[in-house]
């Protein structure tokens, strides 16, 4: 518990002043942790990572779920090295390009082309565009249950950070509730003939209800609309093949990222021929400006990619993730019951993919105890914001996660019968990403 976060502070400074919001992810901000208690991590190996005073942590979310297979992994590190020593841009297709395609394809046989990129929003967006132009509709439905899927303007409107975004961009977007195919049936009749695709996860954290996505699949179609499915959290974390493999629906688009590169910058939008070819140099219909980008065929990163998707082949590590996700959570639950916070303390989603959610005295969800939660993680060498496992975890660093949530449990405790949990947090609590004001 004896832990100096000196340097980190003196570092976070230095960042806000030279970086806006001191990281270049929102979800990686100081606001995110406890006042003086948001590390900046120097190194990481595995499943443990070390910030600049030399503290070591057991980490979940690894790059906010990037890292599935932990870091440093070393058939990932060969293969980039690998290619580097080769080139890392051309003036024309590298043959790892094909090589990556037909990996890629191999690994989610319900695609029939792949395009890559570097980043989620990139390919989310060019699946939004291309579904424009198959359809010649203006509107967007996005699943408006869920967090995240660009930061371009389509999405970020529907948020409380919208400035910048003028309102006629914003009339183009429009929502629908997870799992309700009547109220999406509404949206289609309430805008009919203007709708060209839904977007959503077909599951975060929770299993779509039965026929949900068969369903919806039938009924986005009927609209003639598309269907896009946001593969960025689920690809590869809950099976190689994403949602659509685990749940056997096929999506017209899909989008991928995140653990496809374990850390590496490559994302990719994957999908059916007929519309994908709209952005080639194949096809008869009005060309798309699909996606073209410098750095989207980056030889190592595509190398980290295959290197990602034959160790998730060979050793099941879908199933790895679960297994790991499993064994924590029951630990958690198991000492959050010992505390008696277990109506406080709750592990939610499926295990490969699982959060923690902090609720006060009266059951609603809080910032102020997550910020005592997170607070006495990170004192205890436990950092993350959630329970997101990687493979990379071991028995021992599960059991000393658990011991920590143990402590944790026991404080959470002390603050819901003293009814003054703000003596226990050290400062401002952490704050939500998405808000108007600082």
């Amino acid at each position: 518990m004896n832990k100096s976060f000196e340097k980190s502070v003196a570092a976070n400074k230095r960042l806000h002043d030279l970086v806006p919001g001191g990281a270049h992810t929102y979800a990686k901000g100081e606001d995110q942790f406890p006042e003086h208690l948001a590390p900046v991590i120097d190194h990481g190996d595995g499943a443990h990572v070390w910030d600049v005073d030399g503290n070591e942590y057991i980490e979940y979310g690894s790059g906010l779920r990037a890292v599935s297979l932990g870091h440093r992994h070393p058939k990932v590190l060969e293969a980039v090295r690998r290619e580097l020593d080769r080139g890392s841009n051309f003036v024309r297709p590298s043959i790892i390009e094909l090589e990556a395609a037909e990996r890629f394809l191999t690994t989610v046989p319900t695609a029939e082309m792949v395009k890559f990129a570097k980043n989620g929003s990139d390919a989310t967006t060019a699946a939004v565009k291309l579904a424009r132009a198959v359809t010649g509709r203006p509107l967007v439905a996005l699943c408006g249950d869920q967090a995240f899927f660009s930061i371009d303007d389509w999405f970020i409107t529907r948020t409380p950070m919208s400035a910048g975004i003028p309102d006629e961009i914003a009339d183009l977007t429009v929502t629908f509730p997870y799992g309700d195919l009547g109220a999406t049936e509404e949206l289609f009749r309430r805008h009919e003939g203007r709708i060209a695709c839904l977007i959503l996860e077909a599951a975060t954290q929770q299993d779509p209800p039965a026929g949900y996505l068969e369903g919806l699949r039938d009924l986005v179609h009927r609209h003639g609309a598309l269907l896009i499915f946001d593969e960025m959290i689920t690809g590869f974390r809950l099976s190689a093949a994403g949602a659509q493999g685990l749940f056997g629906v096929t999506p017209d688009l899909s989008t991928f990222g995140k653990a496809l590169g374990n850390g590496f910058a490559v994302s990719a939008l994957a999908g059916k021929r007929e519309y994908l070819e709209r952005g080639g140099l194949r096809d008869s219909h009005e060309r798309v400006f699909l996606l073209s980008t410098t750095h989207g065929a980056e030889t190592h990163a595509l190398a980290a990619a295959v290197a990602v998707m034959d160790v998730y082949a060979e050793e099941d590590i879908p199933a790895r993730l679960h297994e790991r996700g499993e064994r924590l959570a029951r630990g958690v639950r198991e000492v959050a019951a010992a505390a008696g916070v277990q109506d406080h303390v709750l592990v939610r989603g499926r295990p490969s993919n699982a959060v923690f959610a902090t609720l006060d005295q009266d059951f609603n969800p809080s910032q102020d105890y997550r910020t005592l939660f997170l607070r006495e993680l990170i004192l205890g060498g436990v950092i993350g914001p959630s329970f997101v496992v990687s493979s990379a975890l071991t028995d021992a660093d599960i059991d000393r996660t658990v011991e920590v949530v143990a402590g944790a449990c026991a404080v959470y405790r002390q603050a819901l019968d003293a009814q003054d949990v703000q003596a226990f947090i050290g400062g401002r609590p952490v704050k939500p990403v998405f808000r108007r004001f600082v």
